[in-house]
């Protein structure tokens, strides 16, 4: 019977030797491989923010790329591996396991339980968690600087820092990539009568910009650390991005990424703006490693 998968990358694991749980071939070419455990993030089949790892299978002195990475289902009863959109059911689904899924190019052909080694492409992965976890910061530093000014009336959510939540309220698509993250927001009717003074605060974007930076200057500087807290081993075990910045309580935002360990990991964090149609808000979060 096919157990979830546990997932080493939380740890900062790179490397690991797995078992073998199942091969199923690719619908067009080559095979998906699922071991009982990994260092590769998959990419999300529900928000794909984050994108899969790189790095390599190897059996014995054969040594293949993984080209992909995804999640994966596996019905207990009949051993079906169902990858990404094809997955039928909802996390915990009783009679269910969620797995990795290594995608090779090629098709392989081992039974179950055979030892294999597992190489994550680590400075891909490093650059990734620099740009997720900037995203964290420069979406709480967003929050921040408009919870003064911007909004005419109390609004419902906040966010961990007690401030007017209007990343939550407005984002629509979030992006990871290497050393930046790229969050877009809906400036609609909703939202102006949540109480944003919308037109204010797009007059005064740069300066909007110019108080993020500096505010994700002074964190980065402090070199605060951040830790992933998470609930189990299992790659569908719940968890959270926590960061203490010194700002009454200390940051609790789920997540499933990969993330930097100490803001000390960042020469610079800065933001950019993009309006489109007075109607769309893209924020794009550039990270400098140190």
């Amino acid at each position: 019977m096919t157990s979830a998968t546990q997932v080493l990358f939380p740890e900062r694991i790179y490397q690991c030797e797995a078992n073998i749980q199942l091969i199923a071939a690719h619908p067009e070419q080559g095979c998906y491989v699922v071991t009982d455990r990994t260092p590769f993030h998959p990419v999300s089949h529900i928000w794909p923010d984050h994108p899969a790892d790189r790095g390599t299978l190897a059996l014995e002195s054969q040594v293949h790329e993984v080209v992909d990475c995804l999640v994966g289902a596996v019905e207990q009863e009949s051993g079906q591996l169902y990858v990404g959109a094809d997955i039928p059911v909802k996390r915990d689904e009783p009679g269910w396991a969620f797995v990795v899924v290594h995608q090779l190019a090629i098709t392989v052909d081992l039974p179950a339980g055979s030892k294999i080694v597992l190489n994550v492409d680590e400075q891909y992965q490093l650059a990734l968690s620099r740009g997720h976890s900037g995203g964290h910061l420069s979406s709480l530093a967003l929050n921040k600087v408009l919870h003064h000014d911007f909004w005419r009336k109390d609004a419902s959510r906040k966010d961990e820092l007690g401030h007017y939540d209007f990343h939550s309220y407005a984002q629509t698509e979030s992006r990871v990539t290497e050393d930046c993250s790229t969050d877009t927001y809906r400036i609609g009717k909703t939202l102006r009568k949540r109480g944003l003074n919308a037109a204010d605060m797009i007059a005064a974007l740069p300066a909007i910009a110019d108080q993020i930076n500096q505010q994700l200057a002074a964190w980065c500087e402090a070199g605060f650390p951040v830790e992933m807290r998470r609930e189990g081993e299992a790659l569908t075990d719940s968890r959270y991005w926590r960061c203490d910045l010194q700002e009454g309580e200390v940051v609790e935002i789920p997540c499933g990424g990969t993330h930097v360990t100490s803001l000390a990991e960042y020469a610079a964090l800065r933001v950019e703006f993009q309006l489109i149609n007075e109607q769309e808000l893209v924020m794009v979060t550039h990270s400098q490693p140190a």
